[in-house]
């Protein structure tokens, strides 16, 4: 899309903190947990101190022969210094892969098999806890972040090493693997280049800049290994926003931080804001400053928007929510303000960024998509990845020339707002959204903290709810909540944390299906 092509010279996230630092030096990064690969350095550094550290880990990289063009995979415990080793190795003109924390030891067994013998930086606790000893086999050498192992090489060991200069590569070529959700199985590496991450940083670079005051402090709590993640960071540090980084999403850890240091704007997942629901009612007012909410990753529900907004103490706050895909970045935005009702269509995602993307809807039977008969979404924008590494036919499968079929059924209204109804694997007979179901249940019910209807063994809608302190379902509000709904299956509760979820915190519908499935099969 044009305004995405002007003057698109990549991301550059090798160079991002140098640049950062030479606009706003004393700019300060505040964390809340500290850097596994520089304890020392605490937990508030200004850009220019994180430069240099950028910097400090790039050298030790190369020390250990990591060279430009070669696929570095990073897997290790969950924390900011991913994010710091993916612009360290961007720096010397590798190709950072990042595997979520959460990936079992197999599952990233499999995905090393997709590289041709990379590097691999790990830590102790991976390695004594998750990963097996093939990873040594698959791996051209192994690196820690932190502790020790026989095999490997700690970085530490490396502290001192020569600082060399900058290696600037073509913004076509790859710049960040990252992965897809998995929520359909073995996650897919999706590659990005200097020049489509660029370019999917331009729609909400350019909202923020109009719209966001350099003085609002940004917090952040976004998967390390997620894209967004590298362009969330690059319009914080670039505009100069003071930058809040979040590893933990326990509202109490977060009011305190937030009771010290009040943000005026938070990027989150939506589950994140979901837990955070409680910070409403927390009388230190963690939320009173904030003056912009924004989420992009998954469907956020109404109430959830309602409860962030009434927390505000500012003049009309604003709740935005972002629609896209790891594969394409973001494509269409909506805000919510507190003059919309807690019950608004949390179905409509928006209208596309002019000039920059594109949607449509792909009749499924031939007949105009409609509510009662969604197609398929399919977008357009020069964010999107150019293949899925080691499995391009699969990248074929959901191009169509310069759109990209999102995976998702929807329709979009006659003033051209895109509603989105399900995931095409998770469509129900009998049902036209799943999602607006859950939507319904949340406002109906306050207690629930998680609800997800997916197939039964018989394909009749199964509720799989969690609650707030995983108190019991009151019964008798629940036959109220459902009685003039569709027919549903009776609801199983679980505890939250027996959601299986991906890195951004989605539920993984499919396998919570397939292990309720066995459950019932072994009685």
């Amino acid at each position: 899309m044009f305004l995405q092509r002007i003057f698109n010279r990549g991301i550059r996230l090798g160079t991002l903190f140098d640049r950062a630092a030479a606009r706003h030096p004393a700019s300060p990064v505040v964390l809340d947990h500290d850097l596994d690969v520089a304890p020392e350095v605490g937990r508030r550094l200004t850009l220019t101190e994180v430069a240099d550290l950028v910097d400090d880990l790039a050298s030790r990289l190369w020390a250990a022969r990591v060279r430009p063009g070669q696929h570095v995979v990073v897997h290790k415990s969950n924390n900011f210094d991913i994010s710091l080793l993916a612009c360290a190795l961007a720096r010397i003109g590798a190709v950072p892969a990042l595997l979520s924390p959460k990936l079992d030891g197999w599952t990233v067994a499999q995905l090393l098999r997709r590289f041709n013998q990379p590097y691999l930086i790990t830590d102790q606790a991976k390695l004594d806890t998750e990963l097996t000893a093939e990873v040594f086999e698959l791996s051209e050498r192994v690196l820690l972040a932190s502790g020790s192992h026989p095999d490997a090489t700690e970085l530490a060991s490396l502290a001192g090493a020569a600082r060399v200069a900058p290696v600037t590569m073509p913004p076509d070529h790859p710049t960040l693997i990252t992965h897809t959700s998995g929520t359909t199985g073995i996650p897919k590496l999706a590659v990005h280049t200097g020049r489509t991450f660029q370019a999917r940083y331009r729609p909400q670079a350019t909202v923020v800049k109009l719209g966001v005051g350099k003085r609002e402090p940004v917090a952040v709590h976004v998967s390390f290994v997620h894209s967004r993640m590298y362009t969330a960071m690059p319009i914080s540090v670039l505009q100069g926003h003071p930058l809040i980084v979040l590893r933990e999403d326990d509202p109490e850890t977060v009011a305190d931080l937030f009771a010290r240091i009040p943000p005026g704007f938070i990027e989150a997942h939506p589950n994140t804001f979901l837990r955070w629901e409680v910070l409403a009612d927390d009388p230190r007012g963690p939320l009173a400053n904030v003056k912009y909410f924004s989420s992009t990753f998954d469907a956020i529900h109404p109430r959830t928007v309602h409860k962030m907004l009434a927390a505000s103490r500012r003049r009309n706050p604003m709740f935005a929510q972002a629609y896209g895909q790891s594969e394409v970045g973001p494509i269409a935005a909506r805000t919510y303000s507190r003059r919309r009702s807690p019950d608004a269509d949390g179905r409509c995602v928006g209208v596309p960024f002019p000039g920059m993307t594109d949607v449509r809807v792909v009749s499924r039977d031939g007949r105009r998509p409609t509510r009662s008969n969604p197609g398929y979404i399919e977008v357009r924008s020069d964010g999107r990845i150019v293949t899925y590494l080691g499995e391009h036919e699969r990248w074929e499968k959901q191009a169509r020339g310069d759109w990209w079929r999102m995976g998702d059924l929807g329709y979009r209204t006659r003033w051209g707002c895109l509603h989105l109804l399900d995931r095409e694997v998770d469509e129900i007979e009998g049902i036209d959204s799943t999602l607006e179901l859950e939507d319904k249940l949340f406002l109906r019910l306050p207690e629930l903290v998680e609800v997800v209807i997916i197939p039964d063994e018989n394909g009749r809608p199964l509720p799989v709810v969690a609650t707030r302190d995983d108190k019991p379902l009151d019964r008798t509000a629940w036959e109220a909540a459902v009685r003039d709904l569709p027919p549903l299956a009776e609801p199983v509760q679980l505890r939250h944390d027996e959601l299986p979820q991906t890195a951004t915190t989605k539920i993984k519908r499919l396998e919570l299906a397939r292990t309720l499935r066995a459950a019932g099969q072994a009685g």
